[in-house]
């Protein structure tokens, strides 16, 4: 991308007030016509706009303009930028190589089974194909679906796996939760998941016989008692 002056027109004006260049070597720098800054001079032209100054943008330095000054056939030449931002890159299908479009159709099948939920938009991205191909192979209608084997597109080489995670990404994003039906798992009842892993019985409260009780408290005293009487 060709570097580009930042307002113009805003620039000629700083320039024929700051300046002594001439008329000609403002309008080649600023890509106006000559006469149109002999209209910025006169104040005939571009008027209320306030002027752009060319150096504190980096566009121009002063050795340049001191150096145009100096010499009338001088052109000015824009200054290198300090930063480079990178070209934009032209949105639409992904090209692919001779060699690797016959396998386009196979990557599509595999898109189309393994991950449904991509839009057609979205494969087309990836493997640099029309719709019409991929309603094709949905549809089972293409010339050659009888031969076509499902292939990961990444392995056959006609995209990354970053690019593939990250379309699957923007297709799931507001997707419903899998149902327990579909992940083919199913809930169990509430009383049995409550079930405790052993089982305790209660045992019933029986009626305590309390002469039953002193009785046995009584015979072993007795006995106690005459162990004792034959110890001496």
């Amino acid at each position: 991308m060709a570097q580009q002056l930042l307002m113009p027109k805003a620039t000629a004006v700083w320039l024929v007030d700051n300046t002594a260049l001439s008329f000609e070597q403002i309008a080649q720098f600023c890509k106006l016509h000559p006469l149109e800054v002999k209209a910025i001079a006169d104040g005939e032209s571009a008027q209320g706009i306030k002027g752009l100054d060319p150096i504190a943008t980096g566009q121009l330095s002063r050795d340049e303009i001191a150096r145009a000054e100096g010499n009338p056939n001088h052109k000015l030449k824009l200054s290198e930028p300090k930063v480079r931002v990178p070209d934009s890159k032209r949105k639409g299908p992904r090209y692919t190589p001779v060699s690797k479009r016959q396998d386009r159709p196979n990557a599509i099948l595999w898109l189309v089974r393994n991950h449904p939920e991509l839009k057609d938009a979205q494969i087309s991205r990836l493997v640099g194909t029309t719709k019409s191909t991929i309603e094709q192979i949905r549809e089972r209608t293409h010339w050659n679906s009888t031969n076509l084997t499902a292939m990961d597109p990444v392995t056959l080489g006609l995209c990354t796996q970053i690019d593939l995670d990250l379309e699957v990404e923007r297709a799931s994003k507001g997707r419903p939760l899998p149902t327990a039906a579909e992940l083919g798992a199913t809930l169990e009842a509430s009383k049995e998941t409550e079930k405790l892993p052993f089982s305790y019985e209660r045992d019933e409260e029986k009626e305590m016989d309390a002469d039953a009780v002193f009785a046995k408290l009584k015979s072993l005293k007795s006995d106690r008692k005459d162990e004792d009487d034959d110890h001496y």
